[in-house]
């Protein structure tokens, strides 16, 4: 009765552990092969010429992926390769007071990504990604503001990279 309920019990547990072991807490879900990805230079093409910001993207985005991953980050033959542009650096009024002036403001940054996989290339895509940051319109878009500005933004679109081309969502 013993012997019965040890090979039981490691049947059971090799059968849980071996479910576990396709789970990505990231989300992730891509080909095991792939070991390397490369981020090109995010060139800002935008109408708004803000320095720096293409660096920064380039550096967040590059800072997700291998945060999440696994992969390795290499300069030129990666497995993946995303590369791009800053279309879009701009800033509107958002809301407007009784008196027709702005309330508040809203910066939006737009890139345009292409994702290859070179190990299957049914996975390669172009898209554009966007999203903004609203703040109160008395005040200027410099310094901290943003900064902090810049950083939910990339926050987001970093993240949305990330779950098109190697989440799937």
């Amino acid at each position: 009765m013993k012997k019965i309920l040890y090979i039981t019990l490691v049947l059971i547990t090799s059968i849980l552990l071996q479910g576990c072991g396709a789970y990505s807490f990231t989300g992730t879900n891509f080909n095991p092969a792939i070991e390397t990805f490369q981020v090109n230079n995010f060139q800002n093409q935008a109408a708004i010429v803000e320095p720096g910001i293409d660096r920064t993207f380039t550096n967040d985005l590059q800072d997700l992926i291998q945060n999440q991953t696994n992969l390795s980050l290499v300069t030129s033959g990666g497995h993946l390769i995303y590369e791009g542009e800053i279309v879009q650096y701009y800033i509107s009024p958002n809301t407007a007071t009784s008196s027709n002036t702005a309330a508040q403001n809203r910066l939006t940054v737009a890139v345009n990504v292409r994702f290859y996989d070179t190990l299957d290339s049914n996975n390669d895509f172009e898209q554009r990604f966007s999203f903004f940051y609203d703040y109160p319109a008395n005040s200027q878009l410099v310094g901290a503001l943003r900064d902090e500005a810049l950083e939910v933004i990339y926050e987001r679109l970093t993240q949305d990279i990330f779950n098109a081309s190697l989440a799937k969502w």
